[in-house]
């Protein structure tokens, strides 16, 4: 699953992206793009021990991978 976050002002984006991962079975994916780096999210997936990656997109934002 793909959420595409661009052009959404903070904090839009991260709770967007906690909507969608509380809605996730365990095991399952989701992919967020994002202007910018999501930090205050990174915090939030390591204190719960959730697994990222985060990579430079095309235009200029972010990919982040989510492994719930």
């Amino acid at each position: 699953m793909t959420l595409d976050n661009r052009g959404l002002q903070p904090p839009q984006p991260m709770m967007r992206t906690l909507d969608k991962l509380e809605e996730l079975e365990q095991g399952e994916q989701l992919s967020i793009i994002n202007d910018r780096r999501p930090m205050f999210l990174f915090q939030e997936l390591d204190e719960h021990g959730i697994r990222y990656e985060c990579e430079p997109y095309e235009d200029g934002g972010f990919i982040i991978t989510i492994d719930k």
